[in-house]
């Protein structure tokens, strides 16, 4: 990857990059493109996460560091799992940008972020079984692949999806245990 980026939090001008992803080739394994409602509202929150504490989490554009062009998006946000208070992360790299290794280094420069930032020890991505982009991009920015779990999202849907930890205090990968396995 040669191309030097910087993650820089959600803006109110960032509106049109949800669209862009909106589209059917960037939500095939997120339930489908989302209606015009969802989409507004999902900008309030990124919004919100981007006004609130370090810690609470926070919606990032990806830019290329020389031009500025915005190729995708990456966050992280607290959850719930397995009992234990972590983080959980996404991101989508536009599809004209993919394959260059941006998704890869967008996820190390927010892990860099959370670690700095954050207040939990585990980041957590639950890409779909089925998507072997999104399961690359964690095997290859660090995280340890804990075991295959249903996964719910978008509210209501279920599938199968591989839970991917990163321990952030330790500042490596973890090491699965048999509680992380589903």
């Amino acid at each position: 990857m040669d191309t030097p980026l910087r993650l820089e939090p959600w803006a109110e001008g960032d509106f049109r990059l949800l669209e862009r992803k909106n589209e059917p080739a960037m939500t095939e394994h997120l339930g489908g493109p989302e209606t015009a409602a969802k989409l507004a509202d999902r900008h309030r929150r990124y919004l919100a996460m981007s006004a609130a504490a370090p810690e609470a989490g926070r919606m990032f554009t990806v830019r290329v560091a020389e031009s500025g062009e915005t190729v995708g998006s990456i966050g992280f946000w607290p959850r719930e799992w397995q009992g234990e208070e972590v983080y959980e992360t996404g991101w989508g790299i536009l599809p004209e940008h993919q394959g260059r290794g941006l998704a890869v280094a967008a996820a190390r420069a927010l892990i860099a972020h959370a670690r700095a930032h954050g207040d939990r020890r585990h980041l957590h991505a639950f890409p779909g079984a089925d998507h072997p982009a999104s399961n690359a991009v964690c095997r290859k920015a660090g995280f340890t692949l804990m075991g295959t779990t249903d996964f719910e999202y978008p509210p209501g849907h279920w599938h199968p999806s591989n839970d991917w930890r990163y321990d952030l205090l330790e500042g490596r990968p973890s090491v699965p245990d048999q509680a992380g396995l589903a």
